[in-house]
């Protein structure tokens, strides 16, 4: 299952049932598990933990060191999680002393050309659509996409089960369960279909959208919206996470979208 044109460290950890094709090359303190493929001129550097049947296209370069200046060659890691594909030209970075590593979770799918920079964390099944440019200490929770071409400021926080259209600049925190698009950024409704898709019912997804009425449509500041919605909604898993992501948001959140809205508002 090695091509013999394959270059693989001694030290390196491999399953049994491994395939690599020929030119790639497997550095030491790696460890790759059971049923994952490796294309053609896949570089995997020190520190890669790479799941089960995972599939790894050509080009792809898992787990160099950080683009930070900062970092002082300290022992950090990528973790990819299993089941989780990653196609041609993609870079994710290990980790630095912020948080030691940089995480993919379970069936995930990276698109051509994207890059994860250091002290990432994505959840699982989670989508980076073709040439989307994260840099590093975003987090993006469980079944959110990104739609082709966005690019994500440091230390943003994205919402599980949002959707990002193409070609966004992502500066500020999104929420859980939303759309956002337009420019800049701003709340454009809630992800209804990706909710139905992964069996949100209609009752659930109508509470979820009354709230996201109070946060956006009402008029209120932020806080008197978190705080209404926590006296006058029953609590539910959504809420709860709702509430939970705005009121730890570093960034802030983004807003709506008014006609004649600029960056600086």
């Amino acid at each position: 299952m090695i091509h013999p044109h394959t270059y693989i460290h001694p030290s390196a950890k491999l399953a049994t049932n491994v395939k690599i094709d020929p030119f790639s090359v497997i550095h030491p303190n790696v460890e790759i598990g059971e049923g994952t493929w490796i294309g053609s001129n896949v570089t995997i550097m020190e520190g890669a933990r790479i799941g089960k049947n995972c599939r790894i296209f050509p080009g792809a370069v898992i787990a160099a060191i950080p683009q930070d200046l900062k970092f002082e060659g300290e022992q950090t890691t990528v973790e990819i999680g299993d089941n989780t594909t990653i196609r041609e030209f993609v870079t994710i970075n290990r980790g630095s002393k912020d948080k030691w590593v940089t995480k993919v979770g379970n069936n995930c799918l990276i698109m051509a050309y994207s890059h994860i920079a250091h002290d990432c964390t994505l959840g699982n099944n989670c989508i980076m659509s073709n040439s989307t440019q994260m840099a590093g200490h975003v987090v993006m929770g469980d079944n959110a996409i990104l739609a082709g071409m966005c690019a994500v400021h440091q230390f943003v926080h994205i919402g599980q089960h949002a959707f990002i259209a193409g070609g966004s600049l992502v500066s500020k925190d999104v929420p859980p369960y939303i759309k956002a698009g337009r420019t800049p950024l701003s709340y454009a409704g809630v992800n209804s279909v990706g909710l139905k898709r992964r069996g949100f019912s209609i009752e659930r997804i109508n509470s979820i959208l009354d709230i996201y009425r109070i946060i956006y449509n009402k008029g209120m500041n932020t806080s008197q919206a978190l705080n209404y919605i926590e006296e006058e909604f029953p609590a539910f898993d959504e809420r709860d996470e709702i509430v939970t992501f705005i009121r730890e948001s570093g960034r802030g959140i983004i807003k709506r979208f008014t006609k004649g809205s600029t960056d600086d508002e």
